[in-house]
C-alpha cells in the first residue's frame, strides 16, 4: 500500500496546525505520516507517492536561519521548527524519479499588499528536481506574524488535503489499471 508524507516548517505553531489538517484530508484516502521538517528524511521511501511540503512565508519566501532567528526572539526563545528548516531540507533532497506527487503551501499574512509565498518558492524548487507537481502551491492565512490563523484556514486546508488524498488515490487505480 502506498503512502503520503506532510513534511513541514512551523515557528509559532499556525504552519503545523494547517499541516496536521491537511494531513487529515489526505488521511481520508491513504496512509500519511506528518513530519517536522528536521526529523524527516531526505529520500522518499518506495511506498510514497504523495509528498506535500509546507512553511511559513518569511521574507518573501521560504525562511532562513536569519529570519528563523528573529521569529525565535518574536517566540520568547520556543518555536516548533528550532533545526533546519524547509529550504535546507530541499536543498539535501534528490532529484524525483516521476513516481512521487508533491505539493506545497504556506502560511503567510492575510494582506493583499504583501508579497511572496514560502510554496511558490518550494514548488519551483520541487520543479526543478523533477518532481510532479500535483497541484499548484497554495496559501493559507495568519492574521499577523505570530497568528493565529485567520477563521476558516484549518477547515480549508482539510479540504484541500481531501482533494490531494483523493487524486493521489485515484492516480494510483489508473496506474494499477494500466499494468
Amino acid at each position: 500500500m502506498t503512502r503520503a508524507v506532510v513534511v513541514y516548517e512551523s515557528m509559532f505553531g499556525n504552519t503545523k496546525a494547517i499541516a496536521e489538517a491537511v494531513a487529515d484530508g489526505v488521511g481520508a484516502h491513504l496512509p500519511t505520516d506528518t513530519v517536522e521538517v528536521g526529523r524527516a528524511p531526505t529520500a522518499m521511501p518506495d511506498d510514497v507517492e504523495l509528498l506535500v511540503v509546507g512553511g511559513p512565508t518569511h521574507a518573501f519566501g521560504m525562511s532562513r536561519p536569519a529570519t528563523r532567528e528573529d521569529a525565535t526572539r518574536q517566540a520568547g526563545g520556543h518555536v516548533i521548527s528550532e533545526g533546519i528548516g524547509l529550504r535546507e531540507w530541499l536543498e539535501q533532497l534528490p532529484r524525483g524519479d516521476g513516481r512521487v506527487a508533491v505539493a506545497a503551501f504556506d502560511t503567510r499574512v492575510d494582506h493583499p499588499r504583501v508579497p511572496g509565498s514560502a510554496a511558490r518558492k518550494a514548488e519551483k524548487r520541487l520543479h526543478h528536481l523533477r518532481y510532479q507537481i500535483q497541484v499548484r502551491a497554495e496559501s493559507f492565512f495568519v492574521r499577523g506574524t505570530p497568528g493565529p490563523l485567520v477563521d476558516g484556514e484549518t477547515e480549508r486546508a482539510r479540504r484541500w488535503g481531501d482533494a490531494l488524498g483523493l487524486e493521489a488515490r485515484e492516480r494510483e487505480a489508473s496506474a494499477s489499471r494500466g499494468s
